[in-house]
């Protein structure tokens, strides 16, 4: 299992997947953090740098997606979206174009880059799109099989990334696949539903909890839309409580995801949600950021332990 930050990976698996000539990848001056120019540097004759012009590399991905191309537009994920949205509905997704959106630097987690760049809005604003899917990995395995799975998925798409190194969860033998779930680990007393780097963090809760003999089973939602309802109901069903973790506002994220499952399936279980609690935060370390607003494994144990009492 590979350590690594989901940013590095998606870099190597573009790499890796160079040879098909159909790949066309777009950064909009940030390819050295989004990793992007590892492909720009091997095949310069389909990387486009465009600086910091968004709304250009979005037009242009997609102009070159109605050509055949597979189109991989790479930026930082508060301004790939924030300066972008009309050209991403009407030429990305109401065009139903071959655009694969990446976003990079995402959520609490990027730290220190400060409060105007901690996307915390982006699964609600992409989740809201028609045509759209979501995607978030959760460790490097993940990322090089999803960024794989979108280059031969047709469509527009949406694809999360974050900056801190993190642990390997997966190894080779990890099938991922565009829509399902996959249950981390199996427990009895109560389920968390956890996405991109809270899957990690749920993994450290997970080991303060079992000193305590409470045993948690965990899921790890990578796609956001289409959501996998049959692990989610499946998983509800069998446990008392339920637990969502998320390094994203609560609003129009994974927590309003699973809820809607649950809602449509008439499924009435207590639910709490980990997840920024819709406010802006400041500038500090990921892991400061995340003991002082509620995403740490500190903090997901002890909703564990008030949902069991």
């Amino acid at each position: 299992m590979k350590e690594g930050a989901t940013r590095d990976a998606y870099g190597q698996a573009l790499l890796e997947m160079g040879n098909d000539q159909r790949i066309v990848v777009l950064d909009a001056g940030v390819s050295d953090s989004s990793r992007s120019k590892k492909f720009g540097d091997k095949y310069p004759e389909r990387f486009f740098n465009v600086g910091i012009a968004e709304a250009d590399m979005v037009c242009t991905a997609a102009g070159l997606a109605t050509t055949g191309k597979i189109a991989f537009a790479t930026g930082f994920a508060c301004f790939l979206l924030g300066r972008t949205m009309d050209q991403i509905l009407v030429s990305v997704a109401y065009s139903n174009t071959n655009v694969k959106l990446v976003g990079t630097h995402t959520g609490l987690a990027v730290g220190e880059d400060g409060p105007t760049a901690q996307m915390i809005v982006d699964i609600a604003y992409m989740r809201a799109i028609p045509n759209m899917i979501v995607v978030q990995p959760a460790d490097w395995e993940e990322t090089v099989q999803a960024t794989r799975a979108l280059a031969e998925y047709e469509g527009p798409a949406y694809f999360r990334l974050g900056r801190p190194k993190i642990k390997g969860i997966f190894d080779s033998t990890y099938k991922f696949e565009i829509g399902k779930g996959r249950v981390v680990k199996k427990g009895s007393d109560l389920v968390i539903f956890a996405t991109g780097i809270m899957v990690q963090e749920s993994l450290l809760a997970l080991e303060i909890l079992a000193e305590e003999g409470i045993n948690v089973s965990l899921v790890n939602i990578s796609t956001l839309k289409p959501i996998d309802r049959d692990i989610i109901i499946e998983m509800a069903s069998s446990h008392k409580f339920i637990i969502t973790a998320e390094d994203h506002n609560c609003i129009g994220g994974l927590g309003d995801a699973v809820g809607e499952v649950l809602l449509d399936a008439q499924i009435s279980k207590p639910f709490k949600r980990i997840a920024v609690k819709d406010r802006f935060a400041e500038t500090g370390t990921g892991a400061e950021l995340f003991e002082k607003y509620g995403l740490s494994a500190n903090h997901i144990s002890l909703a564990v332990k008030d949902s069991l009492k």
